[in-house]
């Protein structure tokens, strides 16, 4: 990787771990924001919901104004908007500006977000530079938001719950300054304009879909159904279609999203049922939760950094996903094994460090599938919709795990067994509903991801300005049942 380039990759892959870190730094301190901001039990979720409706809503949309007006341009205004609502939130003084100032930061980190796969992908035309690039992107994805437990607890602890949010600020404004020098000029689409009607429906319909996942009300449900049909239809007669149906249309495209989407919703949705366990079974304080997370983090990143680009070049992309997934299954199937009574270093780090092989080499290999075959023209719409499918990923795996590991454990209350291994009865279930999901990845990947498309022709990207020095970057409401 060329100085120029490695420079540019750390300012998208810093912006990408600080968004990513959001979704689970926060997580840690609801409790302290309950208490000094006067949240009801039900309304401190939206804390945690109101980012994630406007994160989830937002994101295709943003993708495609990538396309019409660039993604630096895009991607440098989400990140000024993330950075502004995170002054926001830490200097709140009420529950209503605090959830106002997370519906702000996701929007900001949609829009920010949405382009950066694309991004990468047009610094790095090339697979085996793509890979080593793949790489550092996957270690922020599926890393930062392990560290974010650790972080979280420990500013929350340090400092107060709006250190989370006001640490945020400087980072984001020495990667805006960073990226203004650093970040080549993307072309637009030719022709064609924004169609409001179709960004109006697709935005409230993705909206209304992640809140009626997070929040379990089947009427929005329905009505994220109706939105969406009504965009689809609405693409069909658009003279300027926000997605063009012919995406759509792609098997592959819907194959590799799917997988992306089943994978998220496996490991997100562990990450938060995990940290109920070690807290809930093993008894251990959110500091301590922090820290046991860390070997899983720790796997990924030697794995993603050193190992990953080695093997996909040697073996290809698709045998490394699936040999990742099978790693991935195996530790989740370990931790449902788990006795009533677990011992850490025995019952639950083995598993991890498995997961975090799995991980490190899996989530490049199926970030690289599902970008296969984008062109110049629309490479930020298909960094939205893999980005979209991560979300719904995060949203499902969350509610779905959540609501087994509850339905399970109430059971096994009602049938007259102890607090402590109707529990973990839950928590095992819901492991193996997450082993679920990946099996389901492996099985999309292996009957529908045989033959990837062809790779457009390599797009020249304009010389970025003289390298400069750039900092290294920095490492739900969910109930327990």
């Amino acid at each position: 990787m060329s100085g120029s380039r490695g420079a540019t990759l750390a300012v998208l892959n810093t912006v990408s771990l600080m968004i990513v870190l959001d979704s689970t730094i926060v997580a840690v301190a609801i409790p302290a924001i309950q208490q000094d901001l006067g949240f009801s039990p039900a309304g401190v979720a939206w804390v945690i919901n109101g980012y994630l409706v406007a994160f989830g809503g937002l994101l295709l949309l943003a993708g495609r104004l990538g396309d019409l007006i660039g993604s630096r341009r895009v991607f440098l205004a989400g990140l000024a908007l993330f950075t502004v609502a995170s002054l926001l939130c830490g200097f709140a003084p009420t529950a209503e500006l605090l959830i106002a100032g997370r519906f702000l930061q996701g929007a900001g980190g949609a829009f920010a977000s949405a382009v950066i796969l694309g991004m990468i992908v047009r610094l790095y035309p090339a697979p085996g530079p793509q890979a080593r690039a793949m790489g550092i992107f996957s270690f922020t994805q599926a890393g930062g938001a392990a560290i974010g437990f650790v972080v979280g607890g420990i500013l929350t602890d340090l400092a107060g719950w709006p250190a989370i949010f006001l640490i945020n600020v400087p980072i984001g404004i020495a990667a805006f300054i960073f990226g203004l020098r650093l970040l080549p000029a993307s072309a637009a689409a030719a022709g064609g304009g924004l169609d409001i009607p179709g960004a109006l429906l697709i935005t409230a319909g993705l909206s209304a879909g992640v809140y009626a996942i997070v929040d379990g009300v089947i009427p929005v449900g329905a009505l994220a159904l109706l939105l969406l049909t009504a965009f689809l239809v609405r693409q069909k007669y658009a003279s300027s279609p926000l997605i063009p149906l012919r995406l759509l249309r792609r098997p592959w495209l819907l194959a590799a999203n799917s997988a992306v989407l089943l994978i998220v919703a496996a490991g997100l949705g562990f990450q938060f049922v995990n940290t109920l366990f070690l807290q809930k079974v093993l008894g251990f304080d959110a500091l301590r939760t922090g820290l046991a997370f860390l070997p899983t983090p720790l796997m990924i990143g030697v794995v993603s950094l050193l190992v990953a680009a080695r093997l996909t070049s040697r073996f290809g992309v698709r045998p490394v996903l699936l040999g990742g997934l099978v790693l991935v299954a195996g530790g989740l199937v370990a931790l449902s094994q788990a006795p009533s009574s677990p011992v850490y270093a025995w019952h639950v780090l083995p598993a991890l460090v498995v997961m975090g092989l799995g991980i490190g080499v899996a989530v490049p290999a199926v970030m690289m599938l599902s970008m296969a075959g984008s062109s110049e023209e629309d490479t930020g719409l298909v960094s939205g919709l893999n980005n979209t499918a991560q979300q719904a990923g995060m949203a499902l795996g969350l509610a779905v795990l959540a609501a087994v590991s509850a339905a399970r454990t109430s059971s096994q209350l009602g049938a007259g067994v102890s607090a402590g291994a109707a529990l973990r009865e839950g928590y095992s279930l819901a492991f193996l509903l997450a082993a679920g999901f990946v099996a389901a990845a492996f099985a999309v990947t292996v009957t529908a991801l045989r033959n990837p498309p062809a790779p457009p022709a390599a797009v020249p990207v304009p010389a970025p300005p003289a390298a400069v020095p750039v900092p290294d970057p920095g490492p739900s409401g969910l109930a327990a049942p």
